[in-house]
Formats: structure tokens, sequence, C-alpha cells
């Protein structure tokens, strides 16, 4: 196993008024390849926050970002987003579908966006979505789906660039078991690789048994790594 990504002195506030609030206080971190790696803590603790500069959202107020040997935050705006669009995958709660396109469409934007041909883009998501027991929804669009059928749409739509690095907050939120354990089963494919990285943010205690590893967050502040969950929680 390698670095994946290296979190050094990260600092972010947010303003409030004429003061500001900070919000994560001088994180250091190393995120390896090849594990499946969980965030984990209250609500409020920061994990949103630091997954999405890990990710190159949201810009840290102090302290930098190495992506698999990148300063994604010494790159211009522009080389920032090429850098994301190549390597990065992000399965946000939300699942910010195209109203106007089907699923396997939406799934395909990645790909699109990167300059592969349309059909080439919904071949390989209507392949990607056939693993997450979505063969059946390829082309619907998402006013035609369940909350958990658009889940995973965004979910094969953050992985079907294969990107070296996916960051992932709460996947299996709005999903029943059995979905759940479809989607958990590919992000572990996907995070064995000797050249990736998986990072999930998740409340959900039952796919903790998951994970290789483990780092906790309170009040901005990771206070916990390991292969387990700390005992009391």
């Amino acid at each position: 196993m390698s670095t994946a990504i290296t979190v050094q002195g990260i600092i972010k506030e947010f303003p409030v008024g004429s003061q500001s609030i900070r919000v994560l206080h001088g994180i250091d971190a190393a995120i390896r390849t090849g594990e499946l790696t969980y965030l984990v803590g209250e609500s409020g603790s920061g994990k949103t926050t630091l997954i999405s500069i890990i990710a190159g959202i949201m810009k840290p107020t102090g302290g930098g970002v190495r992506v698999f040997d990148t300063d994604i935050y010494g790159l211009s705006d522009s080389r920032l987003v090429t850098f994301r669009l190549a390597n990065i995958g992000f399965i946000f709660q939300q699942y910010n579908l195209l109203p106007a396109l089907t699923a396997a469409e939406n799934a395909a934007v990645p790909l699109i966006a990167a300059g592969r041909p349309r059909e080439e883009g919904v071949a390989r998501a209507r392949e990607l979505m056939g693993k997450l027991g979505m063969a059946d929804q390829v082309d619907k669009y998402p006013r035609q789906m369940s909350g958990g059928q658009q889940q995973r749409v965004a979910i094969a739509r953050a992985l079907v660039h294969s990107p070296r690095l996916v960051v992932c907050d709460e996947p299996t939120a709005a999903l029943d078991a059995g979905s759940g354990r479809k989607v958990m089963d590919l992000l572990r494919e996907v995070a064995l690789a000797a050249d990736r990285a998986v990072i999930i943010v998740t409340h959900d205690n039952r796919i903790f048994d998951l994970a290789d590893r483990i780092l906790m967050m309170e009040d901005g502040r990771i206070v916990h790594d390991g292969k387990t969950m700390p005992v009391g929680h």
C-alpha cells in the first residue's frame, strides 16, 4: 500500500457576520491505497467539510492536501477542475441528477464531459448500473425513480470514469439493507485496487464491519484511527 492522500494542517473557517467560526482545527491524516477508509462522528463534527476539501470542492483556510502526489490547492482553478474530472469521484448526499436525462445518461455525464463518445459513456453506465441492481431502471428519468434508486444512479455517476479516489457522503443512507450491500460490495471492489482509495462518511452501523480503517472525528479533530470503532461507540 502507498499513500494516496496526505492532509497537512487543514484549517477551515466560515465567516459569521464580522467574525468566523473554525470547524476544522489543523487536521493531519494520510489515506492509503487499497483500503476502505471510513470517516465517522456526530453531525457537526466536520466530516463533510473535510471530505469536500480532500475532493477539491471546498478550499481550506489553511493547510494543504496532496492527492496522488499532486498539491491540489496549488493548481489553478481550471487545472483543479481537470484534475478532479480525471481522478476523483464524489458521491453526494444530494443526488443532483439532471431531470432531462435518463438514469444511464446521468451516470455517463463524467465520461461525456471528458470527451468520450456519448454511446460509449452510456454503455459503460448501463454496465455499472447493472452491478448495482439497476438494469431495469437505465432508461427511466429521475422523476420516475425512488430516492434510493436515484442514489444508486449518483453512485454509478461517481464511479463511471474509474476515478483513483472515490469520496462518499453517506452512500447507503437512503438504501435498504440489500441495496446497501450491493453498493458497498462495489465500493470495496474499487477500494481494494492497489492504485485507488475510497473514503466514506457514514453513520450506518450496518456497514462498519466492511471498513479497513476507521477515522473518528469530534469537534473538527480526528480523535481515533483504527480498524474498528472505539469502545463505547
